[in-house]
């Protein structure tokens, strides 16, 4: 027979709200913010496309424009993500492991898409891209044509994801002992060899963690993609566009219903990634 403590029997009596009054505050805090900013918004989207019965759901959140949108989206901003992954990785070991003139100024124009409005890059990016302009009238001879394309929306999600991807990296690297790539040197291998072997597998949990943040940014991307693409369905319209479109047309719960469709493919990716780097980190440890 086994006894119970008085102080365990105790705890099983106290009041649930007596409990609750032990929380320490910034418990509280975080809990009322995140209910309030996230879970509410989040549950009020869910019951409003409830709304909907489901074979009415499913035909709007698989129709063949929010099917092309889904395709232009998501697609389009994993190759973004991706890429930026590859480049802003660059960026980020030149800023830390080499000094050059304005090197400060480079840096800080690397968070440039963070402040700049998104209505501003896009009209920018289709100045620049048309065919008319600076970079456009040197790809026009060549037959590509970015502006008004599927072209320019990735080149606008790339543009507003990649400071993620640096501002991710660069702490990691500068924070990576130089000794270890010296003993590695002094071992004979090579600097591709060092760079693959003993650089890369503790940056790449960190690389896969900026493509995260570059990816759901890009995602949601609304103000420099609608300018900088022709919004032509089952060509370059992206999903934020569509919903915004329904909404012009009073369609709530159908704007409702492609919204819970991007939260939950994105919410799918994003777990990936975590699992990704969850195993990449198991695998360094080793």
């Amino acid at each position: 027979m086994t006894t119970v403590s008085p102080s365990v029997e105790v705890e099983r009596k106290t009041p649930f709200w007596k409990k609750l009054g032990r929380v320490p505050w910034t418990w509280r805090i975080t809990i009322g913010y995140l209910t309030v900013m996230l879970f509410i918004p989040i549950i009020a989207m869910f019951l409003k496309a409830g709304t909907e019965p489901p074979s009415r759901f499913w035909a709007i959140a698989t129709s063949d424009i929010a099917l092309a949108t889904y395709n232009v989206t998501f697609v389009t901003a994993i190759f973004a993500a991706f890429l930026n992954g590859i480049f802003g990785t660059l960026i980020a070991w030149v800023l830390v492991r080499y000094d050059f003139p304005l090197k400060r100024l480079i840096d800080a124009t690397v968070d440039l898409p963070f402040a700049l409005p998104t209505s501003v890059a896009g009209l920018t990016l289709a100045t620049v891209y048309s065919d008319n302009g600076w970079i456009g009238s040197l790809l026009a001879p060549l037959g590509i044509k970015v502006s008004f394309t599927r072209t320019g929306v990735a080149v606008a999600m790339i543009f507003i994801s990649l400071p993620f991807i640096v501002r991710t990296v660069q702490p990691v690297l500068q924070e990576m002992e130089h000794e270890i790539e010296e003993a590695a040197w002094c071992l004979g291998a090579s600097q591709w060899q060092t760079f693959w072997k003993v650089i890369l597998p503790p940056l790449f949990p960190t690389i896969l963690t900026g493509v995260a943040l570059g990816f759901s940014r890009a995602v949601g991307e609304y103000g420099s993609t609608v300018i900088i693409s022709s919004n032509t369905p089952y060509q370059d319209l992206i999903a934020p566009v569509l919903i915004f479109q329904r909404l012009e047309q009073y369609d709530y719960s159908g704007a409702t219903v492609i919204g819970i469709v991007l939260l939950s493919i994105s919410l799918v990716l994003l777990l990936a990634i975590n699992f990704l780097q969850a195993w990449a980190r198991r695998y360094d440890t080793r």
